[in-house]
């Protein structure tokens, strides 16, 4: 199973948890990556997600994060065909970060692009038939493959 998981995924284990949605989330995604630790799934990095990563501004955090992305089995760097691709994408009316992690997973090869944006979730399955990954949230991916 090949995993680009976005970077509000990537930061969810470190928000605050008295939420039940975040805690819950944060638990699905710690799930997953037990799973990409023990090699059984694959997690990609990509020039997308360290961007967005680097920007973190708490330090603490930022090192918690590029941590995580340690265990990453394979790099996106972008390249014009995915920029390409990510403008294909945004005039879907995806903002143009969210358009270019997709086209990274896309071009990766991703099994599963997971995200906790209500937004982006409920814009890209108006547009499933357009979109060369399956992308979901976390939790309610979770519950389907395991």
């Amino acid at each position: 199973m090949r995993v680009y998981l976005d970077v509000c995924c990537l930061n969810r284990p470190f928000d605050d948890q008295t939420q039940d949605r975040i805690h819950l989330e944060a638990e699905a995604i710690l799930t997953i990556l037990k799973y990409i630790e023990k090699k059984q799934w694959s997690m990609i990095n990509s020039d997308a997600i360290l961007y967005e990563v680097n920007k973190i501004p708490d330090p603490e955090r930022k090192t918690k994060v590029q941590f995580t992305l340690s265990n990453a089995d394979d790099y996106v760097q972008i390249n014009e065909q995915i920029l390409r691709r990510a403008k294909q994408i945004q005039q879907l009316d995806v903002k143009s970060f969210d358009a270019l992690h997709i086209a990274c997973a896309e071009a990766a090869q991703a099994d599963i692009f997971l995200t906790t944006d209500d937004k982006l979730l409920k814009k890209i399955h108006q547009f499933v038939d357009k979109i060369k990954v399956k992308v979901n949230n976390p939790l309610n991916w979770i519950r389907e493959v395991i």
